[in-house]
């Protein structure tokens, strides 16, 4: 089979293309520019085109499957001819249902924490010896791709990320996978280019919950209001499980969880890795697997990449990386540094870098998530804006926006970076939280700086 990818050089595309070629089908890809770590691991397979750009001369009968990915656009050359001769395109999300649709089903999904869940499930199976295939949005320690497709394995493991699909079919990708197992961790505000309005992005986890296979279970944080609302609507052959978050001890700076009067200290902590922890308990006893097994295992778990990831650690100083852009999901990692640490000063830097995040409109959301830091860093990159087409903020409206004293607000990534440098670090904890890197820094060679 021949599979050619429009748009090959995105994290997750490049990522299908290598578990495609893996397991033995015939890839090839396009794109218009391709940036490391993307680069280098195609090249490593023999799959980064030779040369950029779109080739619709390429595109013929002798292609089986397109796959085209949401860096395209609907006029791009190789679609229009691939539609023409009325070749299969399938988006990313379609295609993974297409290989998984005789496989049990595990999708976790939610505004925050579903990368977590979905790489603490993958450690447990991998740890008990599981096959599965899987698809997660960062990179797990022990796991050399983000996607792994199989012709044998007999269950699949999603992250379910409620973002559009492709250019033409603009439905969120969780809507695709119809799971036989659900897990959902709570519904918080994203993606207001996509759902501008808090109802219209709500509804997309009401039609998530209906979509599930017959008999499925459906996990949820009973904390969560809007998804109290959703478990009292499902079909009534779907099972609903509720869950919360772990209790836990904190001992020498590590977390203790005791659970059916045995202790296990954690290497990961905070109050939403306690609640992930017991959602992915609940996935995994779905699996047949008990808790006592589930908890040796997840006792090893360290994290994904930049799912509040260590940096660097030293006696009295530790630096931290966390994805969080949101703002339930800002406020919470912040929260959990310094519950962690009380003894310590905590230096918070958070980068404002998606289209939500740069809204003037959306930035009042952000109101107190990072009072709980002694000291509160803000960035963004007015280039990024520009080339988003949002309209212009300042350093005033950003920092009125978060509300607390404690913050300063940058828009030169040279200027924050000296001032950290030249800071003392005795007895402080610096905390790094963005889906971008600061427009060019490089944090683990930072940490060693700031630790030097």
């Amino acid at each position: 089979m021949h599979i050619h990818f429009i748009a090959i050089g995105g994290a997750a595309m490049h990522n299908l293309a290598i578990a495609l070629h893996k397991k033995g089908y015939q890839v090839t890809g396009s794109d218009d520019e391709i940036f490391d770590p993307s680069r280098s691991r195609l090249n490593q397979y023999g799959l980064l085109p030779p040369e950029y750009g779109w080739f619709p001369h390429k595109i013929n009968q002798d292609i089986d499957v397109i796959i085209l990915g949401m860096h395209a656009r609907k006029d791009n050359p190789e679609l229009l001819k691939a539609q023409e001769l009325q070749l299969k395109v399938y988006s990313y999300p379609e295609y993974l249902y297409e290989q998984c649709k005789d496989k049990k089903r595990i999708v976790i999904g939610g505004s925050h924490g579903k990368t977590t869940i979905t790489s603490m499930v993958m450690h447990v199976l991998k740890k008990l010896d599981y096959q599965f295939d899987y698809m997660v949005g960062a990179q797990i320690e022990g796991f050399d791709t983000m996607v792994q497709l199989s012709h044998d394995a007999p269950i699949a493991i999603f992250e379910g990320d409620e973002y559009l699909s492709s250019p033409i079919d603009l439905r969120p990708k969780f809507h695709w996978y119809k799971p036989h197992v659900a897990l959902l961790t709570g519904v918080a505000w994203d993606h207001i280019n996509v759902f501008p309005t808090w109802e219209n992005y709500v509804e997309q986890f009401k039609i998530f919950a209906d979509s599930l296979s017959k008999n499925a279970t459906f996990i949820w944080y009973t904390m969560d209001k809007e998804l109290q609302d959703i478990s009292q609507d499902l079909r009534k052959d779907i099972k609903s499980l509720a869950y919360k978050e772990l209790p836990a001890q904190l001992k020498n700076g590590k977390s203790i969880v005791t659970f059916n009067n045995t202790s296990y200290e954690l290497s990961v902590f905070g109050a939403h890795n306690l609640q992930n922890i017991n959602g992915a308990r609940m996935i995994c006893a779905e699996l047949g697997i008990n808790d006592n097994d589930f908890f040796e295992c997840i006792s090893s778990f360290k994290g994904a990449a930049k799912r509040l990831q260590t940096l660097k650690e030293k006696k009295n100083t530790a630096v931290f990386l966390d994805f969080a852009h949101s703002p339930s999901k800002l406020k919470a990692t912040v929260e959990a540094v310094k519950l962690q640490y009380p003894e310590r000063k905590l230096v918070a830097c958070m980068e404002l870098h998606t289209f939500s995040s740069l809204n003037k409109d959306f930035l009042p959301q952000y109101k107190d998530t990072m009072a709980a830091a002694d000291v509160a860093y803000v960035y963004f990159n007015p280039e990024v804006l520009k080339h988003k087409h949002l309209p212009a903020i300042n350093q005033t409206l950003v920092h009125d926006a978060f509300g607390t004293n404690n913050v300063s607000v940058f828009s030169n990534t040279t200027e924050l970076q000296k001032l950290l440098l030249q800071s003392t670090w005795e007895n402080t904890n610096l905390l790094f939280m963005s889906s971008g890197n600061f427009s060019g820094i490089d944090f683990v060679d930072f940490s060693e700086k700031i630790l030097k």
